[in-house]
């Protein structure tokens, strides 16, 4: 925490407490009943476990089954304070993170936009730092390391979009307990 607030890039917005304790639970004990599937990306299995809706990251996966009613609440009210319609949410993840499971340094894939998100169960550290692009990061000598740093706690929702979406990746180190994450996004306009 900073002075004046939570230390975040610009178009970060984060909120404590977005849902209640019964509105947590209610989710949890839906999502303990979806079906997850390892994730691959660039040939690296992750240690979480996810469940995408609506639009995926690679459509030759075949498409993903539509966004189960069950998240209409949150997402319609992660809309209301994005300012957009609930079905511009085009895409849903549900994340599992179990004990010791972390996510590394990425910035989400460039086909979507605003990025609307909700913590449950157990809190976990969210670490932002300036993107770099492959080539730039690959021919720099400089140590990189976190420039903000959040703590999600469980209840908790935050958006990233404008500079904190395009301008920055981010991380979250291994959880001490199980935790999942609910994560919608747009897509970016093609105009």
């Amino acid at each position: 925490m900073s002075l004046f607030g939570v230390d975040v890039p610009p178009g970060f917005e984060y909120r404590d407490e977005f849902m209640s304790a019964a509105e947590e639970a209610d989710l949890a004990d839906h999502i303990k009943r979806v079906e997850f599937a390892t994730f691959e990306m660039r040939g690296v299995v992750a240690k979480r476990r996810v469940s995408f809706y609506g639009e995926s990251y690679d459509r030759s996966d075949g498409p993903s089954p539509p966004i189960p009613e069950f998240m209409f609440p949150i997402r319609d009210r992660l809309a209301t304070w994005a300012g957009v319609k609930p079905d511009d949410f085009a895409m849903a993840l549900i994340n599992e993170y179990s004990t010791g499971t972390p996510i590394g340094w990425h910035r989400d894939a460039p086909q979507y936009d605003i990025i609307a998100g909700v913590s449950l169960l157990s809190p976990a550290r969210m670490r932002l730092r300036p993107y770099l692009s492959p080539k730039a990061a690959a021919q720099s000598t400089a140590r990189r390391s976190a420039t903000h740093e959040i703590t999600l706690q469980p209840r908790s929702a935050y958006i990233m979009r404008g500079e904190a979406r395009s301008g920055y990746e981010h991380s979250i180190p291994a959880v001490s307990t199980l935790r999942y994450s609910i994560t919608f996004r747009t897509l970016r306009s093609r105009a």
